[in-house]
């Protein structure tokens, strides 16, 4: 059985830098693509990142310039830099992977919170 484990969020003030990390274990195949999605309270969840297993990344609009994400294929892992944090970004950050043969798997989340 696959599981999703995410790591590193936590509590920053406005203008700093957080770094996630994600780990896949429990399979034998690859992800097709690896990225992150967030939930603020009273809102649905919205991507954030994906990278697909050829390196080409999408970002949300509001992210762009600011998040970078980034992916070791060897070790099923993807990770989520980001830095310029807004208070905007406060939101509980869930990491997904998708392998199109059995489809998608999430973390149980993790929280960040921006302070002003």
């Amino acid at each position: 059985q696959v599981q999703v484990l995410e790591s590193g969020g936590g509590l920053v003030q406005a203008g700093g830098s957080l770094r996630l990390s994600c780990a896949a274990s429990g399979h034998k195949f690859s992800f097709n693509r690896m990225g992150w999605h967030r939930q603020a309270p009273g809102k649905q969840r919205e991507l954030v990142a994906v990278v697909t297993n050829g390196g080409n990344t999408n970002y949300a609009d509001s992210v762009k310039g600011r998040f970078t994400i980034s992916r070791d294929n060897a070790k099923n892992t993807v990770s989520l830099q980001m830095n310029s944090l807004k208070p905007e970004d406060t939101a509980v950050y869930y990491c997904y992977v998708f392998n199109i043969a059995v489809g998608n798997y999430w973390g149980q989340g993790t929280q960040v919170t921006v302070s002003s």
